[in-house]
């Protein structure tokens, strides 16, 4: 009888370290990084907040959050994680280092950061009375006029929307609606506009306008 005993606790010493392992796994190292990112809207209540910057600290790899505020890409275990956007706090977060699952999820909040600059008055004049001086000198004439007027014409209007580059706003606003069609469309094909009355309507109109047609420089 104390032999069987002791066999036994002899197995069970034996097998308690491998049981022990199998429960505690090794730490991961590459994960899966995913969240939201949310803001607090004008009725206090959380709302996503899209294109936000989501990258990871002193590398190139990253990814920005969608429209409805959601990210996700690859990240190591330990590395710092920068929640960044034109507006709002810049926010770093740290990856566990220890963990066991190779995904891992998070949401953050971003809070808004309002910077009030000074007042700044440029002027092309060294003072207020240089100013005055200067405006009472000009001459008003007819060709100053006539200058304006053909700045103003159908032909040099139409002559400069085609030339001078858009802006800032005027570039984002391409980029966030060229990045909606994706999204509705996403996992099926475009339409063709091939079979579009409208586009080809479109087509037409320029041709007749003779948008195609090659302009002098």
């Amino acid at each position: 009888m104390i032999f069987r005993v002791f066999v036994v606790t002899l197995l069970v010493a034996c097998t308690a370290p491998q049981l022990l392992a199998q429960k505690t796994p090794e730490p991961v190292q590459v994960i899966q990084f995913s969240g939201m990112v949310f803001y607090e809207d004008k009725q206090g209540n959380p709302a996503p907040l899209p294109y936000t910057n989501v990258a990871v600290k002193g590398t190139s790899r990253g990814a920005a959050a969608d429209f409805d505020g959601f990210f996700s890409f690859v990240a190591l275990a330990g590395e710092t994680i920068v929640f960044s956007q034109i507006g709002y706090k810049t926010v770093e977060i740290k990856l566990p280092d220890t963990l066991h699952s190779a995904q891992y999820k998070w949401i953050q909040i971003m809070t808004e950061d309002n910077i009030l600059l000074p007042e700044a008055i440029i002027m092309p004049w060294p003072s207020r009375e240089h100013f005055k001086q200067e405006f009472l000198a000009i001459d008003i004439s007819s060709e100053l006029r006539e200058n304006a007027q053909a700045n103003l014409a159908e032909e040099k209007m139409k002559e400069i929307r085609y030339s001078v580059p858009v802006d800032g706003r005027e570039t984002s606003s391409i980029v966030i609606k060229q990045q909606a069609t994706d999204y509705v469309y996403t996992g099926q094909m475009k339409p063709q506009n091939i079979f579009n009355p409208l586009a080809w309507k479109k087509f037409v109109d320029a041709w007749r306008r003779g948008d195609f047609k090659k302009k002098d420089k």
